[in-house]
């Protein structure tokens, strides 16, 4: 009957841990925990068993959290949901992003856990302050100001000052200076303070500045890969093969004001294989 009761909550637990630690994998190890401490609880004395799961994934959830901080570690490295990749048709205007997209997992990450977990837990999942308060530590009121600040963060990156049609032309420029080898075309569109995160099968990545992105984009023509502009969760980003012809990296670019400020790429090939990229040619 306890087990019934859990697995009833299950689905709706992993959730909640998957977006606040944006790995399925610890969250699969906290739900299990959620369920090892329900086991050990004595019958009847769980009186709100949604609500009582919701606290006790919450706080287990952000101690990950603090213990990745405390040990400078990414806070995520396998993006919560599955981008959606798409042919950039610039007749169609509808596919503008107004989603959390891979480039916004960068804003997601840097968010402190208070922050990410009051953030996750009210704006996702309807988990009201008061509740909140509690299992961060704190008040109901310095809940919603986490939450508050979190939303500020990941909505201002979520709004980019480009049009779509200047974000396109500058993926374009990107991707000409690229194919030339033109180092200094492809500096002219990248940032100096250009944020660029690789998730690999050695992990994740960030790198500061533009010189390295540069770099590895004007070797790639020379190596025989090619590219071209996609959607990336509606917003344009690059899309790579190798010689061979199976795709070898995505990339989510954030541009304002005409330059890229950041690019967040993928070229696990474990994950590309789990992304649908069939409309995207």
């Amino acid at each position: 009957m306890r087990a019934e009761a859990f697995q009833a909550h299950r689905e709706r637990l992993l959730a909640i841990a998957t977006r606040v630690l944006g790995n399925r994998a610890d969250a699969e190890d906290v739900v299990q925990e959620a369920w090892l401490r329900l086991a050990r609880q004595e019958p009847g004395t769980v009186d709100n068993l949604a609500g009582w799961l919701t606290t006790v994934v919450g706080r287990l959830s952000i101690d990950v959290l603090r213990a990745r901080t405390a040990k400078a570690e990414i806070l995520y490295d396998t993006p919560p949901h599955e981008p959606v990749v798409s042919e950039d048709d610039p007749a169609d205007q509808a596919l503008q992003a107004e989603s959390l997209g891979l480039a916004l997992l960068v804003v997601l990450g840097a968010l402190g856990p208070d922050e990410r977990l009051s953030f996750v837990l009210h704006d996702l999942f309807a988990v009201p302050f008061a509740e909140i308060g509690p299992i961060i530590g704190k008040s109901a009121d310095a809940a919603k100001m986490a939450a508050s600040r979190a939303r500020r963060k990941v909505h201002g990156a979520a709004r980019p000052t480009s049009g779509l049609n200047q974000q396109r032309e500058v993926v374009d420029a990107f991707l000409a200076a690229a194919r030339d080898g033109d180092f200094e075309g492809l500096l002219a569109v990248l940032d100096p303070d250009l944020t660029w995160e690789v998730t690999s099968v050695r992990g994740v990545t960030v790198t500061r500045g533009r010189a390295e992105l540069a770099h590895a984009a004007g070797r790639g023509g020379a190596l025989g890969f090619t590219a071209r502009r996609v959607l990336v969760d509606g917003q344009p980003g690059i899309l790579a093969w190798g010689p061979a012809g199976q795709p070898v990296g995505l990339m989510a670019c954030t541009i304002e004001n005409g330059r890229m400020t950041r690019v967040v790429s993928l070229t696990d090939r474990a994950q590309l294989r789990r992304i649908d990229l069939q409309s995207a040619g």
